[in-house]
């Protein structure tokens, strides 16, 4: 059922901005009079699903679930419709229309999606607001992984600044660290404030996903309020209410201690300490292979959160600057792929790994946040001067207007046949790393 909900929100997502990115071309088109031959959501080689006409123009739903197009007369695009551009141009078609209006209707589409994201992000503030873990309010101090060690940090660590600049969101100093590149970080231990220099050998580890620090908590209390999926304490007698004191007779101060300890155990018999109201009680639990025994509890108890709620007028500012903070970001990373030293290439991702961010339950929150985000994806993806892509076909008209020479039919066919290689080599590319992460679990 998760996977079934992850791949239904993955589809909703794409088909909304596919529709939305095919509609910016639609729109300008006939603006400027040009006739559209075609509009389908998804692919549609050999058959269609779905699909009726309206007019000059065939509404449909193709089988391929790779994005979706329309067809524009006169236009060198994916349908390689070669017969059409042996005939004499006519005034509907869009080889027929001046440079600067075949360079708003191809830039339509990508303007849909930047205004869309920025349009989601207004509404998200609005309606649920911005909630977050102040750094200054990470009051046990950090638990670092073995990467965070190689950064010199140690648990119990207060990060004050990184590049001596305080990071007022504690979930933003990783990422803050890649994208911008910081040499040095500002903590305090044991009372004494100090300063470590970031060694760029851990930015692929942080790249790949590793967690390098968390929020450390306290062990106690820990209260059971719920199951895993596959869950040992639920077969063992655990129930929701149960306070966890420790196991097989040890006590521990901080959560990641008691994390450390029991990951030592991992396939074997346990007891584990337990409160049942007034009563105490050891109870046999086999540790999972990953060191799990199975429950889920609240953590948001030991921190302070900070929630903002936005007026509507107060939303559309704040809207906006995530908006163009999210693409900046995501311009940072897209540059880290052609840097050997980070290795970001390795985590490139397909619909896996697009799929697989969604959550496994249905959460509109973050549905629409991440359709925000993909939406601005989207848009930079489109705008690369790769033939085939929107960006590909900017790039030869803004040669034209800037040149007053237009490219040739012959030339354009040539650039769209090598660019659709490109994209379905990068396809391949990152599907395959998909693949090759499922083969290694």
């Amino acid at each position: 059922m998760e996977v079934f909900i992850k791949i239904a929100q993955f589809l909703l997502s794409l088909s909304i901005l596919v529709i939305l990115h095919e509609l910016g071309h639609f729109i300008f088109a006939k603006v400027f009079k040009t006739r559209v031959e075609k509009f389908y959501l998804f692919f549609d080689p050999w058959f269609s699903l779905f699909k009726y006409k309206k007019g000059e123009t065939e509404y449909g739903i193709g089988w391929l679930p790779l994005g979706g197009y329309v067809k524009i007369s006169g236009m060198i695009d994916e349908s390689m419709d070669k017969e059409q551009l042996k005939k004499p141009p006519q005034p509907y078609e869009f080889r027929s229309k001046p440079a600067w209006q075949r360079l708003v209707i191809m830039l339509g589409g990508v303007t849909v999606n930047f205004l869309l994201a920025l349009i989601l992000y207004v509404a998200i503030l609005y309606v649920w607001g911005e909630s977050y873990l102040p750094t200054q309010n990470v009051t046990y101090g950090i638990v670092v992984d073995s990467i965070g060690r190689e950064m010199g940090l140690q648990n119990g660590d207060k990060i004050i600044s990184v590049d001596n600049q305080e990071i007022e969101k504690f979930y933003s100093i990783i990422p803050d660290i890649v994208l911008n590149e910081r040499k040095t970080m500002q903590i305090e231990r044991d009372g004494r404030r100090m300063e470590l220099e970031i060694p760029r050998s851990v930015i692929p580890a942080i790249i790949k996903g590793k967690s390098i620090i968390d929020a450390r908590m306290p062990f106690s209390p820990l209260i059971v309020d719920g199951y895993m999926k596959h869950s040992a304490a639920r077969t063992a007698g655990i129930e929701p209410g149960d306070e966890i004191v420790g196991f097989n007779g040890m006590r521990f101060e901080y959560y990641d201690e008691y994390s450390k300890k029991i990951r030592e155990h991992n396939g074997e018999e346990v007891i584990i300490n337990i409160r049942r109201g007034m009563e105490e009680l050891d109870i046999p639990v086999t540790v999972s292979d990953e060191g799990l025994i199975g429950i889920t509890h609240d953590l948001s108890q030991f921190f302070e959160f900070k929630s903002v709620k936005y007026g509507f007028f107060e939303s559309i500012p704040a809207g906006i600057a995530k908006g163009v903070k999210t693409m900046v970001d995501y311009l940072k990373q897209f540059k880290l792929l052609f840097s050997r030293e980070t290795k970001a290439y390795e985590s490139l991702g397909g619909f896996i790994t697009i799929g697989s961010i969604f959550p496994g339950e249905w959460d509109w929150y973050s549905f629409w946040n991440l359709t925000a985000f993909l939406s601005i994806i989207l848009a930079i993806m489109n705008v690369l001067p790769i033939p085939a892509l929107d960006g590909g076909h900017v790039m030869f008209l803004l040669y034209e207007v800037i040149s007053g020479r237009k490219p040739s039919d012959k030339f354009l066919e040539y650039a769209q046949i090598t660019g659709m290689i490109l994209l379905l080599a990068l396809l391949l590319f990152a599907n395959g790393n998909d693949i090759i992460r499922l083969l290694k679990k």
